[in-house]
């Protein structure tokens, strides 16, 4: 048996609402009925974004403590809850770092174009990252292209990133003109990061299960859910994030790997 195939959700991201899909988990409530959704599909963690009053993204701690509760509540540990310190275009990196601090989480989804953009700001991201490991957070390094990746390793090698055990997510699609993967371009993400290095891919748009598929046959893990792609392969909308859950699990188990559980993931990583 190969190993363990990690499935994590997106439900909701930063950007769409009710109008995109009616079963789009915005509340702390509709994310924990999602969550044990998720869970009864396969998926070992689940990536929450948290909105303010009208419905715009948010880094608030207090509304990310109301949503872990409520999932916890829904799930036990049973689900991996990794929070995203995603900018959107309205937080700047110190606000990012501050949020992630107060709020210490299991898990967060950090980019490196975002917290270590330039020369200038690697001393204050070599800080953060280095808290992070000190404080037992599961980071998860966002990386958009090949070169995000070669910029990920080397920071790594220059001690940086002191993270030991790298779990990376590489994203296909995000600054596409029509918001869709490339699959095709998975394999220059893959030969630019380094052998120790644990990927999983999360792909907008229709070719999202193909991008899975891919990922489950070579050695990666996947991440999927109407953050990313609304769809089902045949082009239907998907019922609900569990039914792309469902789908990913399937592809993990047709190139012989089982779905990986939450205490998997935390002796992998932790």
């Amino acid at each position: 048996m190969d190993a363990p195939f990690i499935v994590m959700c997106a439900p909701n991201g930063a950007r769409k609402t009710k109008q995109d899909h009616p079963a789009l988990p915005i509340t702390p409530a509709e994310l924990a009925d999602c969550a044990r959704s998720i869970l009864d599909a396969g998926a070992a963690m689940i990536h929450v974004h948290v909105r303010d009053d009208g419905g715009a993204h948010s880094l608030d701690a207090g509304r990310y403590r109301d949503a872990i509760a409520a999932i916890r509540d829904a799930t036990g540990d049973d689900l991996v809850i990794q929070v995203t310190s995603e900018a959107c275009g309205i937080y700047k990196p110190e606000q990012q770092m501050s949020m992630v601090r107060t709020l210490g989480p299991e898990a967060v989804s950090v980019a490196v174009r975002e917290i270590c953009a330039d020369d200038d700001s690697v001393e204050a991201a070599a800080a953060f990252y280095a808290w992070m490991q000190d404080e037992g957070v599961m980071a998860q390094h966002i990386l958009y292209s090949p070169e995000d990746v070669m910029r990920f390793e080397a920071l790594r090698t220059g001690g940086v990133i002191p993270d030991e055990r790298p779990f990376v997510l590489f994203v296909l699609g995000r600054y596409a003109s029509n918001l869709t993967g490339e699959v095709a371009e998975l394999d220059g993400f893959v030969a630019a990061a380094a052998d120790d290095t644990t990927w999983s891919v999360c792909c907008f748009g229709a070719t999202e299960q193909a991008a899975v598929a891919a990922s489950a046959a070579t050695g990666g893990h996947a991440r999927v859910g109407f953050e990313n792609n609304l769809l089902l392969p045949g082009g239907c909308l998907a019922e609900d994030n569990a039914a792309l859950v469902t789908l990913a699990v399937e592809a993990g188990r047709a190139a012989g790997r089982e779905p990986a559980t939450a205490a998997e993931v935390r002796r992998r990583f932790r």
